[in-house]
């Protein structure tokens, strides 16, 4: 059995899909690739976005760890095999992948249009199943491995979102049913659903001030949280520690959804 004070990740290596963010802040994937380099694994930072990525790996590079970028469009079957193929040829195996890419969309099922459906599902499902059809044979090779899929609270708690929340939803599903594929494989499966954490992405909605503090108290802890709080779950799911856990979802949000949501709680964006 291994040693439970340890996370197990040194001189493992992992994919995070969705590594850069759309500034020098620190968003859910660049949290996630910093914090596993800094663990020890050795991580392709995958981004559709060259310096974005390429920042990661140097925050990587500063916090000790060691990362290279790596540009991919997760929606491409052909990118994402290629991303798992640079994996192999560099480090000659894959323990770890971090799916963390997602897009946002309001509206009902009256106001969304067929192409925007595809387009959501296409990015924030499809792309999982995508990357990891080339992830878990390379995985199984080495002898199991662990996924990580990030979804929202939004699967949980509906709010005019219905076509995110769906892809989220399915997320969760999705995260059940490959648990169940292929944890004879030795290959654990796991989501993180994170609430209204402060993201750059968050940042480019223009919320204000008090938009913000509304978000921050919607919080039964009255705390705000950070793209480090979901890249930490990611890695504690990731790692040795969670050894025993698959096909589960972590919830992430400072107790939001744990209250019935007041209007304009959490801002009139996506998780």
């Amino acid at each position: 059995m291994s040693d439970p004070f340890e996370l197990g990740l040194r001189g493992k290596v992992a994919i995070v899909t969705g590594a850069g963010s759309r500034s020098a802040g620190i968003g859910n994937g660049r949290a996630a690739a910093v914090l596993l380099a800094r663990a020890g694994a050795r991580v392709l930072a995958v981004d559709n976005d060259g310096d974005a990525a390429e920042a990661t790996v140097q925050m990587a590079s500063d916090a000790g760890g060691e990362a290279v970028a790596h540009v991919g469009d997760v929606t491409s079957e052909d990118d994402c095999s290629q991303m798992v193929r640079a994996a192999l040829e560099r480090w000659d195996r894959l323990d770890v992948l971090d799916n963390n890419v997602g897009i946002g969309s309001r509206g009902s099922v009256v106001d969304e249009s067929r192409e925007n459906w595809e387009r959501v599902l296409s990015v924030n499902v499809i792309s999982m199943t995508l990357t990891s059809k080339f992830a878990i044979p390379a995985m199984k090779a080495g002898g199991g491995g662990a996924i990580v899929n990030v979804a929202s609270i939004a699967a949980m708690r509906p709010r005019g979102l219905t076509a995110y929340s769906t892809s989220k939803g399915a997320i969760i599903a999705l995260t059940r049913a490959m648990a169940v594929d292929h944890g004879r494989d030795g290959i654990r499966v796991n989501c993180v659903a994170p609430g209204p954490v402060h993201t750059p992405m968050v940042e480019e909605w223009g919320l204000d001030d008090e938009a913000r503090e509304t978000r921050r108290q919607a919080s039964v802890l009255g705390v705000e949280g950070t793209g480090w709080d979901v890249g930490n779950a990611v890695v504690f799911l990731a790692s040795e520690r969670a050894r025993w856990i698959t096909g589960q979802t972590l919830v992430v949000d400072g107790g939001v959804t744990l209250r019935s949501p007041e209007r304009g709680t959490v801002g009139e964006r996506p998780d």
